[in-house]
């Protein structure tokens, strides 16, 4: 077979990549409320947590108390038998 033959029953496809100018944009996020964006503020002032910002206390409060290697896969002594 030569490579501008094709086996039979099979289609081949090419992915061709959009433009750039055919992709619609996202629309734009709705702004938070004038009270929100305050609160926000406030809470930001006082070094609270804010809604969709990362918190380290959080960060490190939810943290895995584990480590690696610290306790072994299998509960029995090595060497019993079983």
């Amino acid at each position: 077979m030569t490579p501008t033959q094709q086996a039979p029953g099979r289609t081949r496809r090419v992915f061709v990549p959009a433009s750039a100018e055919s992709v619609p944009l996202p629309p734009p996020q709705p702004q938070d409320p004038p009270i929100y964006r305050a609160l926000l503020r406030t809470w930001a002032d006082r070094g609270r947590t804010l809604p969709g910002r990362h918190d380290p206390e959080w960060a490190r409060l939810a943290a895995p108390q584990v480590r690696p290697g610290q306790f072994s896969g299998s509960p029995d002594p090595r060497g019993d038998g079983r």
